[in-house]
């Protein structure tokens, strides 16, 4: 484990009222001692901030005020400080080239997270919860981080493990106890319900996860079309603003416009793409094959058709192409005469010129990633893709060991799909975990974090 001790700047480098350097460690008060001449914090108490001035070379660096945390009470549960310095790249470095010079040493990305991680302050889900809190977008997204960092997925992950514990001991005491080895019996009337029960739970959280890891991420949606039926129009619209330019030019847009909007609590990556047409143009054609490409990884196709014109072969083509994907068709310009001569399910009629109908559209797509109430203060939502990720590996082990179960396998064999489904979801909170998995996670975070 490491002990020695660390600093780096925690505020963004640039000029602001006040910047932040901290530092965790074994020697956080010695290394006070020689840049900070007031008093030794060391005999201070805990959580207290005092006044004073950074000394290098009996010259003053800056007037600063010192956050103190001490051990174990702090965020890594190590002796802590927080030098709050005055704004400004230069003089936030300079104390933090004055702390390495006296014994600290620079901070790798997320170690102070990842120390608070290995010194049992805080689990794996929780430490995720802190990035997660800096890069929400949205009062849902916000919520579902705090609800992690409160520690509620932990609660629920170690709830689904401590089932599965209670069965997996049940398995053993039918190993160490052979006069109890009727397995049909045992199968039957507790394995198999038991096990049944969990699979349930699981399920349960995993059709959750889909709301939380749309809350958390985002929806990326493409728009397309024809050229000149209205993307353009309909982007701008959304938005609020001029973004992309619009004019009656068929293959204006040759390349990739994008934006981002809140609607209900989603944040909605929009792509605007190039029309979908053959066309001699080099510059077009790269910005077409590019529109292709997006329409295979959008989550959220917003197919947009012209009102005033009937549809071609190449709407006929975008249809097709697109009918597997997550998609509303929107029929644009429905101010001017219907010439389109269909209807289409999942559909919404608009004038993106004249703003018509848009928040009609807006509530369509909100209905169709948030089915129902979405109420995070009291639910908890599953949005992390590792955690996903490894709950739906630990559902598939109880789906074997229910079907060993339900074929009387010996019970020592069910246990091994059991106990994998148990380690599984420890992997979530860090129970488990392996040391690359730790390091590629916190190098995820900002330096000073």
């Amino acid at each position: 484990m490491k002990n020695d001790t660390i600093a780096a700047i925690s505020t963004a480098l640039g000029q602001s009222a006040i910047s932040i350097v901290r530092m965790s460690g074994n020697d956080v008060f010695s290394i006070m001692k020689t840049v900070f001449k007031v008093k030794d914090l060391s005999r201070v108490d805990s959580h207290t901030i005092h006044y004073g001035k950074i000394i290098e070379k009996g010259k003053s660096i800056d007037e600063v005020l010192i956050s103190v945390f001490k051990s174990p009470t702090s965020f890594t549960t190590e002796d802590m400080v927080e030098i709050n310095c005055h704004g400004g790249p230069f003089v936030a470095r300079k104390i933090l080239t004055l702390l390495l010079e006296n014994g600290a040493r620079l901070a790798e990305q997320g170690e102070f997270s990842e120390r608070a991680y290995l010194n049992g302050r805080i689990d794996l889900t929780q430490a995720e919860s802190i990035m997660d809190i800096i890069e929400a977008r949205s009062t849902h997204a916000l919520a579902l981080a705090n609800k992690g960092l409160d520690g509620k997925i932990y609660e629920l992950v170690q709830s689904l493990r401590n089932k599965l514990l209670d069965i997996i001991a049940n398995i053993e005491v039918n190993i160490d106890y052979p006069e109890y080895d009727d397995v049909e019996q045992l199968t039957d009337t507790l394995l198999k319900p038991r096990i049944e029960v969990l699979i349930d739970d699981i399920e349960a959280v995993l059709k959750k996860a889909d709301i939380g890891k749309v809350i958390k991420e985002g929806v990326k949606t493409v728009i397309i079309g024809r050229p000149n039926v209205g993307k353009s129009s309909l982007l701008n619209a959304l938005l609020r603003e001029d973004k992309a330019i619009v004019t009656e030019i068929r293959g204006t847009t040759r390349d990739i416009v994008e934006g981002e909007i809140n609607i209900g609590g989603i944040i909605l990556k929009l792509i605007d793409t190039a029309g979908i047409r053959d066309s001699d143009d080099l510059i077009e054609r790269i910005g077409i094959d590019k529109t292709r490409k997006l329409i295979e990884e959008a989550e959220l196709i917003l197919y947009v058709l012209d009102n005033n014109e009937p549809l071609s072969e190449e709407d006929e083509q975008l249809l097709t192409l697109t009918e597997h994907k997550k998609r509303i068709v929107i029929i644009n310009k429905i101010d001017l005469e219907n010439k389109i001569g269909r209807s289409f399910d999942n559909s919404v009629q608009i004038s993106a010129l004249k703003k018509t109908n848009i928040d009609t559209l807006e509530r369509k797509i909100e209905s169709l990633f948030l089915q129902g109430e979405v109420n995070v203060d009291e639910r908890t939502y599953l949005s992390n893709a590792r955690h996903i990720a490894a709950m739906r590996q630990a559902h598939q082990h109880l789906k074997e060991a229910l079907k060993s179960a339900s074929e009387h396998q010996p019970v020592d064999m069910i246990e091994i799909d059991l106990k994998t489904a148990w380690e599984t979801l420890g992997e979530i909170i860090g129970e488990s975990a392996q040391s690359t998995l730790i390091d590629e996670l916190f190098s995820k975070f900002c330096l000073g974090k």
